[in-house]
């Protein structure tokens, strides 16, 4: 049996004060409808099953998409109903007897197993119609499903609408429902929008069924979660909470120590290694890998960039970078893009690696920037030191060989290369290139002028 997914993403975040689609607004640095369609995949959709319906600014949501998802758009905000029918040319494609799940792009917690699982109840029942409902403890914002003991679905009345007795019911619809493609696409003329809104409501597609007598079936998430959506910035600060505690059980269960929760933010592709420390303030973002036996943090940010076993990185940020094993970095280190870091690497407080690589053993001291530089192994840097890259139009590289040593204060003026061995002197601006055992020294004549500041300094 042939099955799609329909993905209702057309929000633009007015009530959230939104510069953009409500489904990129992020859940641990990860727009929402990239967890939806991270869930689809996991269930085993193919991208080219799925349809996004875009409302305004959906250009920016487009550009997220993977070209084989289909979209389609909702020009005006006339309701879920209306979205949904939106996508019809999509429905139209399908084969006569296929199945439609409708998501929402503002829940990010949809699971692949909860998609699985409602499937099997919808198919088994031979439903038309099955909605994902879930108990919550405060169903505000919500609409309430009203059914029987049999989980046969009745009605589902929208809060605004609903009347006091009906507020009190905690067994809330999500909005994702499987349909009956054939069914939906009968259902979409005859949605109505007689109520306070003068919005077409998807769910009254649960009437619908009732007029039709066609089975219609409730289906209640094991996890009340997986159907919370964000209307406000509360709603999306809850999200965050939710989501950033469920990642610290993870890596907790998979021998991860983590000191405190205080300011700790771990995505959800991050991979940690077991027996490695997080301390508090600490955030790891994108597709980062942490080795095994590391300490990270205080205060470290850590993005899309891999670390190796035993590293200790203190309240410093790394970016699109590679990191061998056993390095020591920080406090207030910085590693941007593009850059490797040998084993054995010290980087000390206050230095900056950018779109260079540095060898094993390395030690790099404070107040010292490394750019567009290829480093040696065992090479020593001095207090201050600067690979003077940019020449005001144009970037030039400098490269160093094994084993030498950077006195401090050295600035290194690319394009120059320092060969094995060679040694730069203290305070010197280096602009040739240095051969291998050799010393530069490069310093204007020190003058001392007797008597000078006599008279000259006022002592209080």
């Amino acid at each position: 049996m042939s099955t799609a997914i329909l993905i209702l993403a057309a929000g633009d975040g007015k009530r959230m004060k939104c510069a953009h689609p409500k489904a990129l607004c992020q859940v641990l640095f990860k727009p929402m409808i990239s967890w939806v369609l991270d869930a689809c995949a996991e269930a085993g959709y193919a991208q080219e099953q799925i349809c996004v319906v875009c409302g305004r600014g959906g250009e920016e949501l487009q550009s997220l998409l993977p070209p084989e998802v289909h979209t389609v758009w909702q020009e005006q905000r006339l309701g879920t109903g209306h979205a949904a029918a939106q996508a019809e040319p999509f429905l139209r494609t399908l084969p006569e007897d296929a199945q439609v799940l409708i998501l929402f792009g503002d829940a990010p917690f949809i699971s692949a197993e909860l998609i699985q699982a409602s499937q099997r109840a919808h198919l088994e029942a031979g439903s038309k119609l099955t909605v994902i409902a879930a108990p919550v403890d405060d169903p505000t914002g919500y609409g309430r499903v009203i059914r029987d003991s049999a989980f046969n679905l009745l009605e589902i009345v929208e809060e605004r609408d609903a009347a006091e007795e009906q507020k009190k019911i905690r067994e809330i619809a999500s909005g994702a429902m499987w349909a009956d493609a054939a069914w939906l696409l009968s259902a979409f003329p005859r949605l109505r929008n007689n109520n306070a809104q003068k919005e077409y409501y998807l769910t009254d597609c649960a009437k619908l069924a009732a007029e039709d007598g066609v089975k219609a079936l409730v289906y209640v998430a094991p996890d009340s979660d997986a159907v919370l959506g964000a209307n406000s910035r509360a709603d999306l600060l809850k999200l965050n909470r939710l989501a950033a505690r469920r990642m610290l059980e993870k890596h907790m269960a998979n021998g991860v120590e983590v000191l405190s929760e205080d300011g700790v933010l771990i995505g959800p592709e991050v991979v940690i290694g077991a027996g490695s420390t997080v301390y508090p303030g600490t955030i790891l973002k994108g597709k980062t890998v942490i080795g095994a036996g590391c300490t990270l943090g205080p205060n470290t940010v850590i993005e899309d960039s891999t670390v190796g076993d035993g590293c200790v990185i203190n309240a410093s940020q790394i970016e699109n970078a590679v990191l061998e094993q056993n390095i020591s970095m920080g406090p207030f280190a910085h590693i941007r893009p593009n850059s490797h870091i040998g084993s054995g690497v010290h980087l000390g407080n206050f230095t900056e690696v950018k779109n260079s690589s540095i060898g094993d053993r390395t030690s790099v001291s404070h107040l010292t920037y490394v750019g567009d530089s290829d480093v040696g192994e065992a090479v020593n840097f001095g207090c201050g030191c600067v690979t003077v890259n940019y020449d005001g139009m144009n970037k030039h590289r400098t490269t160093i060989g094994n084993h030498a040593f950077i006195g401090c204060n050295t600035n290194l003026v690319a394009p120059v290369k320092v060969g094995d061995f060679g040694f730069t002197a203290a305070g010197s601006t280096i602009t040739e290139d240095v051969p291998e055992n050799a010393l530069a020294i490069e310093r204007g004549k020190q003058y001392n002028k007797a008597e000078w500041s006599k008279g000259k300094i006022k002592i209080k």
